[in-house]
């Protein structure tokens, strides 16, 4: 394989790339070097300056369309299922199209790639260029949607002064600098956005920026804030509304009625841009910053040499999200944040509380992500002090839930329903394209293992729970599927090797699973998805959904893949196979970038023949959120429990505005 440094070389991009200017004239991206924030139109022009490159181009193409054999869902994009319909599309024809489009620059081009990845809406699959989402734009009037004496509206976030201060006086001078007074903004009802109804700009955002989720409904709610975890830390995510991934808004467009006021106004807000990038002095340094390759970027065989013969660290499969609003997490306002006391296994990505009522313990999941024993021995310390505290139900809060480990999902769903359901995941397949099916012949025949490849087949077992040795070849030949008619060669079932796990597993369930709950805003995805969705599917488990559009059905859940390769991982499998070279192998990128892809399928246990991303299962309940529990956990907490064990139940739905018909509650 042409080493990197070659590759770039051969090509004359570290000159051709900078070689063009529309004038000379003073460099844009020096202008807010050494800056956090900067206005937008200053941050565009810096991404502009870079002139289209065809190199670049067919380097990217051919990096993208190589991964794409991979992708598992390819074919279900010619005809996708209700009510996943807008996301029909037909992959190969987007890519030809960018192909032979014209640009005038390299983010025109990048932006088309971006955006067509994007509204896929798999959050699994996707093209993110470094050069060109270095920024987050933002204004100080974030908004959300809430129930106001049973009707909802849009609104400027109530909480918008004590969230936008906590960003501090580089942003928030900036307006004063300009005198727009975004502080009496804040709670004000907002009837239209940028000329159409509130409501009607968050659909189109759904459709046109948000990506992650197949569900229109779950991106929907993904516009707006909510409170999350970040890291390790409460949070308040702007939302995509309030903060889009590009700086190519200078201002938002509110009509708006005032907290106190009966009068309509229109307001233009600015939009200010958070630089999140790696530091730069200067166009050129700029752009070999955040946009050259770098050591990072691609793969390399990841065989052992010398003395080396296993990983420090196994590998494990992750499913997970990319939100780029997490590069500058803002936190939760302290007024805001549980009161409750935390108990005890509350220092990583799970914060767990016992409700003043002192029989309902609370586990708030921020991730999958984090410290991958951790995860596991705070689940049994606070499940410990539950039991201990004579805690008798549990609520499980999923809010903006982004995924992480597969195996911790797994771990998760059997602590909570014993050890004796058996396998505590979904069947899973890859897909069997050619060059797949040469990786897995490579890997046995090199006796590559699961140390480091993933395509191995001691990496998974058997539908009987028996690891697959290493000579077998799980994936040759192929099972031909039809999916929208046409033939779609995947592997043979197999399951996920996740045990043993670091903490004994309880072989009974540790609570009654009639009194498990789980709450959330659907933005739960990947690991999020597959667990949340093992537990309706297996256990019955009540979902209860907050937030989105009145009158727009929502899924419970976001997109569930079964395991998701970057670019970087996909290449090591391709290199420590010794395939570096085939014909068939993606080009290595010559840009500093990421072409994620979902590269396993999960099946539903209740239709092994159906992945659970295209299995339509709605909440039980859903309920708007209120200026009481949109950023407020505990707040919201209180509500799901008293709403689900009151004696009056039915007497609060009628108080409450509930979306989903009440024959849809479970028996």
């Amino acid at each position: 394989m042409h080493s990197l440094k070659s590759l770039v070389v051969s090509a004359g991009l570290s000159v051709s790339i900078l070689a063009v200017t529309a004038a000379p004239q003073a460099d844009p991206c020096a202008k807010f070097a050494g800056q956090t924030f900067v206005v937008p139109a200053d941050a565009l022009a810096c991404l502009k300056s870079f002139p289209f490159n065809e190199t670049l181009r067919q380097n990217v193409i051919g990096n993208i369309a190589g991964v794409f054999d991979f992708y598992t869902f390819e074919d279900f994009y010619l005809n996708s299922p209700p009510p996943f319909q807008e996301s029909t599309t037909n992959i190969r024809a987007d890519i030809a199209r960018i192909n032979s489009t014209k640009y005038e620059t390299d983010y025109d081009f990048n932006r088309a790639v971006y955006d067509f990845t994007t509204q896929l809406n798999d959050g699994h699959t996707r093209w993110f260029p470094s050069c060109y989402t270095s920024f987050q734009n933002l204004i100080p009037t974030p908004v959300v949607t809430l129930d106001e004496n049973g009707v909802q509206n849009v609104f400027v976030a109530p909480d918008a002064v004590e969230f936008i201060t906590l960003i501090g006086t580089n942003f928030t001078d900036h307006f004063a600098q300009l005198g727009f007074n975004w502080q009496r903004l804040a709670g004000a009802k907002v009837l239209e956005i940028e000329g159409i109804d509130a409501y009607a700009y968050a659909d189109h955002i759904a459709s046109t920026q948000s990506g992650n989720y197949l569900d229109h409904g779950v991106r929907v709610n993904s516009a707006f804030g909510s409170y999350r975890i970040s890291g390790t830390d409460f949070s308040q995510r702007f939302g995509d509304i309030s903060g889009p991934a590009f700086p190519d808004q200078n201002t938002l467009t509110l009509k708006l009625i005032p907290v106190n006021s009966t009068k309509t106004e229109t307001v233009q807000v600015p939009f200010f841009a958070n630089y999140v990038g790696a530091p730069f002095t200067d166009r050129a340094s700029f752009w070999t910053a955040n946009c050259a390759a770098n050591e990072a970027t691609n793969g390399a065989d990841q065989r052992p040499t010398g003395s080396s013969a296993r990983r420090a660290t196994p590998r494990r499969a992750r499913a997970a999200i990319i939100d780029s609003s997490l590069k500058n997490a803002v936190g939760l306002p302290s007024p805001f944040l549980p009161t409750a006391p935390p108990v005890n296994g509350s220092t990583g990505v799970i914060k767990s509380f016992i409700l003043p009522d002192n029989i309902t313990g609370v586990m708030f999941v921020g991730s999958f992500e984090g410290d991958f024993v951790q995860f596991q021995t705070d689940t049994l310390a606070a499940i410990q002090q539950f039991q201990a505290s004579g805690v008798t139900r549990l609520l499980l809060d999923l809010t903006n839930n982004g995924g992480g480990f597969v195996c911790l999902g797994q771990f998760l769903h059997q602590f909570l329903a014993g050890s004796q359901i058996g396998y505590p995941g979904f069947q899973s397949t890859n897909r069997a394209n050619p060059l797949a099916q040469k990786i897995v012949a490579a890997d046995i025949a090199l006796g590559n293992t699961d140390q480091f490849t993933f395509y191995s087949p001691d990496n998974w077992a058997f539908l009987n729970d028996t690891e697959q040795p290493l000579t077998f070849n799980y994936i040759d030949p192929a099972v031909i599927r039809k999916t929208n008619g046409v033939n779609d060669p995947t592997s043979q079932r197999f399951e996920d090797i996740c045990t043993p796990f670091s903490v004994p597993i309880p072989e009974t369930p540790p609570f009654d699973l009639n009194n498990v709950a789980i709450v959330g805003n659907a933005n739960c995805a990947s690991t999020c998805a597959m667990f949340s969705t093992l537990m309706f599917e297996r256990h019955q488990t009540k979902n209860v959904i907050f937030g989105g559009k009145p009158g727009e059905v929502m899924q419970y859940k976001g997109m569930a893949g079964n395991q998701v390769l970057e670019w970087v991982d996909l290449d090591n499998e391709i290199q420590t196979a010794g395939l570096g070279d085939d014909p068939l192998a993606p080009p290595e990128l010559l840009v500093n970038a990421n072409m994620r892809h979902n590269w396993r399928t999960a099946w539903s246990f209740l239709n092994e023949q159906v992945p659970i991303a295209y299995v339509s299962e709605l909440p039980q309940l859903r309920f708007a959120y209120t200026k009481d529990t949109y950023n407020n956990p505990q707040n919201l907490w209180t509500f799901a429990y008293v709403i689900f064990h009151s004696p009056g139940f039915y007497t609060h739905l009628m108080h409450f505005y509930l979306y989903d018909r009440a024959s849809q509650l479970f028996k």
